[in-house]
């Protein structure tokens, strides 16, 4: 794999420029050559795997409580990279309506880890990640072009067959790469060049290739004591709350004190029923509303404003941050009762609920028959 002819080039600045692409020799510059003191400091919030009656409250009700604003008075919002199974598609399509990014997660979320990093072919990447896009366009009724990002279950990087399927099928970034620690951080890259850092983990497979105008949101760790941590829950179980306060505050002002890469935390809503955590995060999270400086944005957004740079006293005209509502069509509008759809799944071999607004289908769908036909 070293000696692969077509290997991507390391980063060439005088070959790449904004909006489509973007790479620094270490991965900390920031774009547009701005200051830090001139710069949001974004910060990300993500959710994986199935949303249903077990998070929808704490995700609704606690976390994206519409009083949440950012410094332009908008809500602030989050980035949900939605599993199949479990899933409650009237959930999906209220957190779509709330301004929420809805990402891909797979259909199956199978196992064993190792088949999404050895084993997946191109075409088993395109039934799972561009499946659960059908998936969520039909029981969702989410627009495909809103279907932007994507992460590999287990953080399982699927060598170049993912990236293939993700520039094939018009994907804009995977959110699945874990960075070496680094003081300052990294910004987010496009794959034009080779990835400024390196593979991270046990029998990681990330791309030799070049994807041009492919993003990846690279995941930084977090710091807690002589740990680093990519997602949350990986963090030692033995912290208490006020442990998880500091460390989040710790690991913000490695961000906003240095160069402001986007501050990214990454859950599975379960984390949360530990109540010290959920009481820790929300003292983190008003602590954050001080800071008239400090954007809770989707990835999306993040690689909208990494395209166009934008200080921030105009971020209030800054128009892909912005809340003006959004022209809907009537299907597209949540209903209040969803059907309940009792369906058989000849593939789990047993009954499984669908809850969506729209028609029930007649079988469970899943990968391969992503619209339950018969």
């Amino acid at each position: 794999m070293d000696n692969d002819p077509n290997a991507a080039i390391s980063c060439d600045m005088s070959k790449c420029h904004l909006p489509d692409c973007f790479c620094s020799k270490d991965g900390t510059l920031i774009p547009g050559q701005l200051s830090p003191n001139m710069i949001p400091q974004m910060i990300t919030l993500t959710f994986d795997d199935a949303v249903n009656f077990e998070n929808f409250d704490l995700y609704t009700k606690l976390l994206f409580n519409p009083n949440n604003r950012n410094p332009n008075g908008c809500s602030i919002k989050g980035t949900f990279f939605v599993s199949h199974q479990y899933t409650n598609y009237q959930f999906v399509q209220k957190l779509w309506n709330d301004g929420h990014e809805i990402s891909v997660h797979s259909v199956t979320h199978r196992g064993p880890e190792m088949w999404w990093t050895k084993n997946a072919t191109i075409e088993d990447w395109f039934d799972e990640m561009v499946g659960q896009a059908n998936i969520l366009n039909r029981f969702a009724n989410i627009r495909m072009e809103d279907i932007r990002g994507m992460r590999v279950p287990f953080l399982r990087i699927g060598w170049n067959r993912q990236f293939l399927m993700m520039k094939e099928f018009g994907f804009v970034y995977d959110a699945s790469m874990v960075a070496p620690f680094s003081n300052p951080p990294l910004w987010p890259y496009t794959l034009d060049f080779k990835m400024p850092h390196t593979c991270t983990g046990i029998n990681q497979n990330c791309p030799s290739r070049s994807y041009p105008g492919i993003w990846e949101i690279v995941i930084n760790q977090l710091e807690v004591g002589d740990f680093t941590c990519g997602m949350i829950d990986s963090c030692p179980s033995q912290l208490n709350g006020d442990d998880v306060y500091r460390m989040l505050s710790h690991n913000f002002k490695r961000h906003y004190l240095s160069n402001r890469a986007p501050f990214g935390i990454y859950f599975h809503a379960t984390w949360f029923n530990n109540n010290n955590y959920l009481e820790a995060f929300l003292r983190f999270m008003d602590d954050m509303r001080q800071l008239t400086d400090v954007y809770f944005v989707t990835q999306q957004q993040v690689i909208q404003w990494m395209r166009r740079p934008t200080i921030t006293p105009n971020l209030n005209t800054f128009e892909p941050w912005s809340c003006k509502p959004r022209q809907w069509e009537s299907t597209e509008v949540v209903c209040s009762i969803p059907n309940t759809c009792k369906l058989r799944s000849r593939v789990l071999q047993q009954d499984r609920y669908l809850y969506t607004c729209n028609e029930c289908p007649t079988q469970y769908p899943w990968i391969r028959n992503e619209f339950g036909l018969d």
